[in-house]
């Protein structure tokens, strides 16, 4: 950092500072109930992350909320005594619990967007149209460079060597899912080498947290086939898998392909909701994966 520029930190930091006591004591964020309701603002942001992202585990509720995993434990071992959250083990993984809100729970966050969305409405309804816009302007502007500043620790690297981070990433993989059929550790080095084929792995900093395959179809022209895509528990909620996502395909267009094809079964919703949303549809079987329930397929040069 230039010197100029590391003159300027301590009143960038002091403005920081100011706004956030400005605007927490604005909104009512030190009372000790949020909105004057029952719950704190903590026990209000979990419910609404749940009830937003039904069947997410604690894993990602803490990674979303940047909080320690016993406070995060506590607070959700208290929701669920008052009946407003549910924890269901994990048809996939014996070890997670996935978290939805009860019809209780669903009306208290109702409730609480409702109160929400009256106080935000008052505040809002007091200033001129010229002010409002470049307000939220300003908001939605801020919300960008913070998120983007967070992301960038998320690194996705194209694999040119096999390593043990690949096969441990893809063993936890395999445990999570249940897979049956299992790459040899030897095959992967060939995989990596195989034209219009390779896997990427994503780094938060410096740990392995996230993977995906593409394999070159022989079967179906110009078609390649995503594998193994997975993003550990700890990482979820930083939309990793759209990172690699993005990577896989950005790389199989520069390759010549047209197509990209995937296997899953149906118990695998969060995966599932993120192929819908990125444009993957239903297709027909193409392979014989005694597992797999669901095909799908996306056009990448449309």
């Amino acid at each position: 950092m230039a010197q100029t520029e590391k003159s300027k930190l301590p009143g960038q930091v002091a403005a920081v500072r100011e706004f956030n006591r400005f605007y927490t004591a604005r909104l009512g964020l030190l009372r000790k109930r949020h909105l004057d309701g029952v719950f704190s603002l903590t026990e209000a942001r979990m419910l609404y992350e749940i009830g937003a992202r039904p069947g997410m585990n604690a894993s990602m509720l803490r990674a979303t909320l940047d909080l320690d995993a016993g406070y995060i434990s506590r607070l959700l071992g208290m929701l669920t005594r008052r009946r407003l959250v549910r924890q269901m083990v994990s048809k996939t993984d014996g070890r997670e619990r996935l978290l939805t809100l009860s019809p209780t729970g669903e009306r208290a966050v109702a409730r609480l967007n409702e109160l929400s969305d009256l106080q935000i409405q008052e505040l809002l309804a007091n200033l001129p149209v010229d002010e409002r816009s470049a307000l939220v302007e300003g908001l939605m502007k801020v919300h960008q460079i913070l998120k983007t500043a967070k992301n960038d620790s998320v690194r996705i690297v194209r694999l040119i060597k096999a390593s043990d981070a690949a096969l441990e990433i893809l063993h936890e993989y395999y445990e999570a899912v249940k897979v049956v059929q299992r790459d040899e550790p030897e095959s992967l080095q060939k995989l990596i080498d195989a034209p219009a084929s390779g896997m990427w792995m994503a780094y938060l900093r410096e740990e392995v947290v996230g993977c995906v395959v593409l394999r070159k179809l022989a079967s179906i022209p110009r078609a390649g086939e995503c594998k193994r895509m997975y993003v550990k528990p700890l990482a979820r909620g930083r939309h990793i898998a759209d990172l690699l996502l993005d990577a896989q395909e950005e790389f199989a267009r520069k390759a010549g392909l047209e197509w990209i094809y995937l296997d899953t079964y149906d118990d695998l919703k969060p995966a599932i909701a993120i192929y819908d949303r990125r444009g993957y549809e239903r297709c027909e079987r193409y392979n014989d994966n005694p597992q797999a329930t669901l095909f799908m397929r996306k056009n990448i040069r449309g």
